[in-house]
């Protein structure tokens, strides 16, 4: 038994120094991880204006993408168009993505237009669904019509970068020029008679088939896509991504600012109200959460506020109207330049309505208002004044007078026989200042 031991350890101990040696030494097996993407294509749908929003869940998805080694990104468009800058920031992650990256503007009936056009040819491989459009990318200003110099500069830096964004991809640079400078269009069996995409297909099935063995580069690498027949898995949006998804839609992010001027007004008019306060301070956070991810104009905040602002004077200030008319002139004023961008506008009605509730709500505060000053006050020293009465101690000029169940000090400018009707016409602290009534004064 003592003779086992030794043995054991004679075994164990180079083994060990082995495997320390190994570990040290880098050289020591690891198991293999697996990557979740590994073999298979990642999906990924961009819908609505071009922002920052649109541009983040792109650059999330990619790195997804390249982290877990997906063998390509489908980027399924459907855009009006959009911001200048997110479209740029797209560009530059799809050009430098690790995987190859393939665009389809989907389904039937969707466009890449203005900025959508940069995003769709800057992919791998590009490709429309039947009964899609691409094209329209000349730049405009929301704020208003640009000067000649700077309409210029803005249209021949676009032009610049859509033919080198088409150079890159060895697409038709012609056509993307053209459709900076002449807004020009195409359907998708346009788009591939002037080799702006590739194919129109449209399933996802046959967009990988199609996809499969054409050549992507990176660098100066060239490799195969082996794409046909590869399950597919969907990008999920993050919580912080859907709420985004959500309030930063133009409209829904208005509708939330108002909303908010709405419910803290309205606490500070009726302190204690409490559910006003706690529904727009939270309408308010979100609104400005949503603003972060727009491209809005502070000047527009500025004259919601100003026009909300004179609503509520209206309410304090008998001004005939003047206060509530300058209120709507400035809130849709505000509401007109609020948002700048292409792609990125309040509807029509929204503004409309937004103004309209807005004057209604705080017009209907004035005329309240306007009524609790002309009624009478009833309580409070102010609420005796015009009261009756009943002298049970003669007024010569002063004496004692009974106000319901109470005794009061009163005096009066002529002398008043006990049992006579008086009216107050003042109270100075403890003293009741009174007169003789009609029927009293003719007796």
């Amino acid at each position: 038994m003592n003779g086992r031991p030794g043995r054991d350890r004679a075994t164990v101990a180079p083994l060990g120094l082995a495997l320390l040696a190994l570990t040290l030494c880098g050289l020591a097996p690891r198991p293999a991880v697996a990557r979740s993407g590994e073999g298979r294509v990642l999906a990924v749908r961009l819908e609505g204006a071009v922002t920052p929003v649109m541009a983040d869940v792109l650059d999330h998805a990619i790195g997804r993408a390249e982290h877990d080694r997906y063998v390509a990104i489908v980027v399924e468009i459907d855009t009006p168009g959009g911001l200048e800058s997110s479209m740029r920031v797209m560009v530059k992650r799809i050009l430098a993505a690790e995987v190859p990256v393939i665009t389809w503007v989907s389904p039937s009936g969707s466009r890449a237009a203005s900025a959508g056009v940069f995003i769709t040819i800057a992919a791998d491989v590009a490709a429309m669904s039947p009964g899609t459009n691409i094209g329209a990318a000349t730049p405009i200003n929301m704020q208003g019509p640009m000067d000649s110099t700077l309409a210029r500069k803005a249209t021949n830096d676009a032009s610049a970068f859509a033919r080198t964004v088409a150079a890159q991809r060895g697409r038709n640079a012609v056509w993307a020029e053209r459709a900076v400078r002449e807004a020009v269009s195409a359907s998708e069996t346009e788009a591939v008679e002037l080799h702006i995409v590739d194919f129109v297909t449209g399933s996802m099935d046959s967009l990988l088939a199609g996809a499969d063995g054409r050549m992507w580069k990176r660098g100066g690498s060239e490799r195969t896509l082996a794409v046909a027949g590869r399950p597919v898995d969907r990008y999920e949006l993050s919580f912080r991504e859907k709420v985004l998804a959500v309030v930063a839609d133009p409209n829904i992010a208005y509708i939330l600012l108002m909303l908010g001027f709405y419910g803290l007004l309205f606490e500070l008019q009726n302190p204690g109200a409490i559910l006003p306060g706690i529904v727009g301070g939270i309408c308010i956070i979100l609104a400005f959460f949503a603003l972060s991810a727009l491209p809005f104009n502070v000047a527009g905040i500025a004259l919601i506020l100003l026009g909300v602002l004179f609503f509520l004077a209206e309410v304090k200030v008998t001004s005939h109207g003047l206060l509530a008319a300058g209120g709507v002139i400035s809130v849709a004023l505000g509401s007109l330049i609020l948002f700048q961008g292409e792609g990125v506008r309040l509807s029509w009605a929204v503004i409309a309505g937004g103004t309209t509730a807005t004057a209604v709500f705080f017009l209907v505060l004035a005329g309240f208002a306007i009524r609790i000053r002309k009624r009478r006050v009833v309580t409070g020293a102010a609420g005796m004044v015009g009261m009756r009465a009943t002298v049970v101690q003669s007024l010569q000029p002063r004496g004692t007078v009974r106000v319901g169940d109470e005794l009061w000090s009163a005096v009066a400018d002529h002398g008043v026989d006990v049992g006579s009707e008086v009216e107050i016409t003042e109270v100075d602290q403890l003293t009741l200042r009174v007169r003789p009534t009609a029927r009293e004064a003719k007796a």
